[in-house]
């Protein structure tokens, strides 16, 4: 994509004069060019779905909409909403639209049912997809020459291999760390300099923690941008990272069904919001419960529609996000959601893995010993949030099977969802109960109870 030159860099410090915006084509484009774009786009996507990818067709059809009904973007409204269930029911490439032959990547995630929603990724996809990293990292402040500190997971999770991509094609310098080794990464940002890094934000504390443990002020390494994603996070936390390690710290967004990170992006200038690539995926806001559409600025669920991706379009998808939409800032033409901190479903996001109570159910029910009663209790432990799983013994397991119990739980969870937790069983019928009900997830994280 074309840009337009910069004529400073990012500043090294949050208290210096910020950079020229660097803009590509598409976030030139003005607001009504933008939905005739749009337009044309959702068009071809609608048409695409209905010839090649069955359950669309299949949807559509019991919907009483073809794809030629959608003459206006306000027509989108009237055609069904694509949801995670319908990506577990065509497991594993139904969804896609293209033979296998032009896939060049496959992601996924994990899934309460023990099928992953899997993705699937043309040529250009990784293209389209890099470029609109690529974009976010412009819009965080990176310019080409700078290095690239990615400590998100690598592997089918889209987070660092979607950063990866994007920050070359920024025309940057890739340190592809991962995640883990925490002494290990304080010692490479000293020694390699990056001016960026990619990571969650719960994480990057961490870091700061080490730094300070090391007996290194975090203030005086080269780090000028962190680009943080993959959970919820506060202004508070914001606040913390910014003052403790003098960086600009922005909000990144993205999910893999949709395309990965860099759906929408905070820009350094506002950090006012995320502005949402909407030349690449069109945004809805609806109420959870009735499906009606918001208007601007009212609360409600997060659907996407993609314009151009090739081997999985996605129609309204359902993020169970929920969020608010407001007119562009730093980019005019481009919609702006608000930080994302709550969901209309009971999904728990720790530590940037999602995680549902029936995940944990199904290991409870193939425990011996457990019953399936318990609560998932979260709250932070130092720098991170941190959960403990609380569950009943039944009335016959002693004190040895007890401990045998709670080892072999521990270490499902790590296994089968990739996350350490702390494991407490307790005795029979202890755990509060309201009108014959456990309450599943007790959430003492502050300003998340």
């Amino acid at each position: 994509m074309s840009e337009t030159p910069a004529s400073a860099d990012v500043p090294r410090r949050k208290g210096e004069p910020l950079p020229d915006v660097l803009r590509d084509a598409g976030e030139q484009m003005g607001r009504e060019e933008l939905r005739a774009y749009q337009l044309t786009r959702i068009q071809r996507t609608l048409r695409t779905a209905y010839d090649q990818v069955e359950l669309y067709r299949k949807k559509f059809d019991a919907a009483g909409v073809r794809p030629e009904d959608c003459r206006t973007l306000e027509d989108l409204a009237r055609f069904p909403c694509t949801t995670k269930a319908d990506l577990r029911e065509t497991y594993p490439f139904g969804m896609f639209a293209v033979p296998m032959s032009e896939v060049r990547r496959i992601h996924a995630s994990s899934g309460t049912t023990g099928r992953p929603t899997v993705v699937g990724y043309t040529e250009g996809d990784i293209s389209m997809w890099s470029d609109m990293v690529a974009r976010s990292i412009r819009a965080a402040g990176g310019r080409p020459g700078h290095k690239v500190h990615v400590a998100y997971g690598y592997g089918l999770f889209t987070g660092g291999l979607g950063a990866h991509y994007g920050a070359e094609r920024a025309g940057c310098t890739v340190i592809p760390v991962s995640g883990g080794m925490t002494a290990r990464q304080v010692q490479l940002i000293q020694d390699f300099e990056p001016e960026i890094i990619m990571v969650t934000p719960s994480y990057m504390l961490t870091l700061l923690d080490e730094f300070e443990r090391q007996g290194v002020d975090p203030r005086g390494t080269s780090l000028r941008i962190g680009i943080f994603g993959a959970e919820p996070w506060t202004e508070e936390m914001r606040a913390e990272i910014e003052e403790r390690l003098d960086i600009h710290a922005v909000d990144i967004y993205g999910l893999s069904e949709v395309i990965g990170p860099g759906v929408a992006q905070e820009c350094v200038e506002t950090k006012d919001g995320l502005h949402i690539w909407e030349d690449q995926f069109y945004p809805e806001i609806v109420d959870p419960f009735t499906d009606e559409l918001q208007g601007e600025g009212q609360e409600g669920e997060l659907l996407f529609t993609s314009l151009t991706k090739e081997a999985m379009p996605v129609v309204r998808y359902r993020t169970r996000d929920l969020t608010r939409l407001h007119p562009g800032t730093a980019r005019p033409a481009f919609r702006r959601m608000d930080k994302v901190t709550r969901r209309c479903d009971d999904m728990i996001i720790l530590r940037g893995v999602n995680i549902f109570p029936s995940q944990v159910e199904e290991i409870l029910l193939r425990t011996p010993g457990i019953a399936p009663h318990f609560q998932l209790h979260l709250g932070t432990r130092g720098r991170m949030d941190h959960m403990t799983v609380r569950a009943e013994a039944r009335p016959d397991t002693g004190t040895d099977r007890r401990e045998t119990a709670a080892s072999a739980i521990t270490k499902a969870i790590k296994d089968g969802i990739g996350l350490s937790v702390a494991v407490e069983i307790v005795d029979p019928e202890t755990l509060e109960r309201s009108v014959g009900k456990i309450r599943r997830i007790v959430d003492e994280r502050e300003g998340r109870g």
